[in-house]
């Protein structure tokens, strides 16, 4: 049995969901279900006895404890976080006390949990940390993509509050001799995505005939990875992984912005044109930009793959294909997260930000 924090977020349930269609194993999943946690997202589980969901913050003292003592997981795997750096900038306070002091509660519980294992339960436990290429801050045009060796230089409450995580797992293995894992992945972009982020936002505005938010000149550069890759990944280090180590995970498809929304809406004319006959590239509006925006991010992902064979099967065309495919086909989802809150948020971020 695995068990796992954020499993009704957006890589957390694509994680559980293909965790579970190729394996026997039972998940336990804790949620606190915030706004991003969904699950709806679970849905085509049912009533599956392999999945048990546990609503709760893994922050609070005693509930990771509890769930650990109930169900002896051989394995802890940390999806749960704040993600968004826009919400990061207008609200830092929630990042830093469930990216940092939760990551710290997962941390001490483990720790408590993993120490009174038998000897060979106590081997074979792992804990997986899942983080972001953010925290190793930005590149120039011409720099080397990002490898395990990069110097953290966050430059947002989000990425900053996730490289304080980073670190925390870091010394619990060095200080305690947890046995630990640390993922730092691209953007990831599929299935089940919230639409605050760039893709699902583009796709869900561009049929609702809305503008098309670009921030500045669009012209900033992103690594995509198709989430579904992302958690072949995670099991790929969870499974071979070296104790203590870090593996960035990356689609080695650096994007443009601009080249993404160009991407979306070309899709959208091909699969659901416009009844005006109109490109959707008609609804792109520049805004302006957010403060202390990462110029380029890139991963280097060579490590993961000559330690552990791993490499994504999506290239960007086929992933960006399929993902826009999902948000068509499921347009119930859509409306669902679409809630009043949601909506508030997208009109604070964006209203009169046009540029």
């Amino acid at each position: 049995m695995i068990l796992i924090t954020g499993g009704a977020g957006f890589i957390g349930s694509n994680f559980v969901l293909d965790w579970l269609a190729q394996s026997a194993e039972p998940v336990i999943n804790l949620d606190k279900l915030t706004y991003a946690g969904n699950l709806e997202n679970l849905a085509a589980l049912g009533d599956d006895p392999r999945h048990s969901f546990v609503q709760g913050d893994m922050g609070e003292p005693g509930v990771v404890d509890a769930l650990l003592a109930r169900h002896q997981p051989r394995a802890v795997l940390n999806f749960a976080a704040e993600s968004h750096v826009d919400r990061s900038i207008h609200g830092p306070e929630d990042f830093i006390q469930t990216n940092i002091v939760g990551t710290f509660r997962v941390l001490e519980a483990v720790r408590a949990y993993w120490a009174n294992l038998p000897a060979e339960q106590k081997t074979a436990f792992r804990f997986l940390h899942v983080s972001t290429d953010e925290v190793y801050g930005s590149l120039g045009a011409q720099d080397a993509a990002f490898t395990e060796e990069h110097r953290y230089e966050p430059n947002s409450p989000y990425s900053a509050s996730k490289a304080a995580s980073d670190h925390l797992v870091r010394a619990y293995h060095h200080t305690y001799g947890l046995p630990v894992l640390t993922t730092n992945c691209s953007n990831n972009y599929g299935p089940f995505h919230f639409p605050e982020k760039l893709i699902p936002l583009l796709i869900v505005n561009a049929l609702a005939g809305k503008p098309l938010p670009v921030y500045g000149d669009g012209l900033q550069v992103r690594d995509w990875l198709y989430v579904k890759d992302h958690c072949s990944a995670i099991r790929a280090v969870l499974q071979g992984g070296r104790l203590g180590e870090v593996y960035n995970v990356g689609g080695w498809n650096e994007k443009t912005n601009i080249e993404i929304v160009h991407t979306v809406c070309a899709l959208l004319d091909e699969l659901r044109p416009r009844a005006d006959g109109a490109p959707y590239q008609a609804q792109i509006t520049y805004v302006t930009d957010r403060p202390g925006h990462d110029r380029r991010y890139a991963i280097d992902a060579r490590k993961i793959e000559r330690e552990l064979g791993w490499k994504p099967a999506e290239d960007f065309d086929s992933g960006i294909r399929k993902t826009v495919q999902w948000y068509l086909a499921n347009p119930a989802w859509v409306e669902h997260v679409q809630s009043g809150a949601y909506r508030e948020w997208v009109q604070t971020q964006y209203a009169g930000n046009a540029s």
